[in-house]
């Protein structure tokens, strides 16, 4: 399916010039003052994991392929990969490492993901928008320091790092965004 360049997203699945496909990875548009507008599209070869970067008018035509999106909870991970269940058929199916790349420290057992499948093969997982974690580890809050400005380091229970507010203690569940890792809010429990 032939689509701009400019409606491509982080995920789509880009069936190459070259007959490879490529997951996007980052795209980007740019609108100069002068000149035509462009969009920078960074992606990464399913076949051998390699990255290219590529520029395209925004309105040029860029080779959409057809995947097949499907609802899946994440189970485990074991030495074979990450394996989900199709939530319609309890079809398990095993996703390899390089497939999910740095989005694996956000999984959590029974998880609902969108897994695009191609040829009967997952080539890339969307996550939920937001996961909700515990701070195991993070340093205690300074008396009369502003929350405005300031942020510290600490540690999730999943064992990622994210810069939190002043406020939030060891302990304290806070909602983090998966995409960037970045804390978006105490948790409401």
């Amino acid at each position: 399916m032939r689509v701009i360049a400019s409606s491509i997203r982080k995920g789509n699945i880009i069936e190459h010039e070259d007959g490879q496909l490529y997951v996007v990875l980052t795209a980007e548009s740019f609108h100069p003052g002068k000149g035509t507008p462009t969009t920078q599209i960074d992606m990464r070869r399913l076949s051998d994991g390699t990255k290219v970067s590529n520029r395209y008018k925004t309105t040029e035509q860029v080779e959409r392929a057809f995947v097949e999106d499907n609802d899946f909870s994440y189970l485990y991970e074991d030495g074979d990969g990450y394996t989900f269940m199709n939530d319609e058929n309890y079809e398990q199916v095993i996703v390899t490492r390089d497939t999910i790349g740095d989005q694996a420290v956000w999984l959590q057992e029974g998880m609902k993901v969108i897994l695009s499948m191609f040829n009967g093969n997952a080539v890339a997982i969307q996550l939920p928008p937001r996961v909700t974690l515990e701070i195991t580890e993070t340093e205690p809050a300074i008396k009369n320091q502003t929350a405005s400005s300031s942020y510290k380091p600490a540690i999730l229970s999943n064992g990622a790092k994210i810069m939190v507010p002043p406020h939030i203690q060891t302990g304290t569940r806070v909602v983090v965004q998966t995409d960037d890792g970045s804390y978006v809010e105490r948790a409401k429990d």
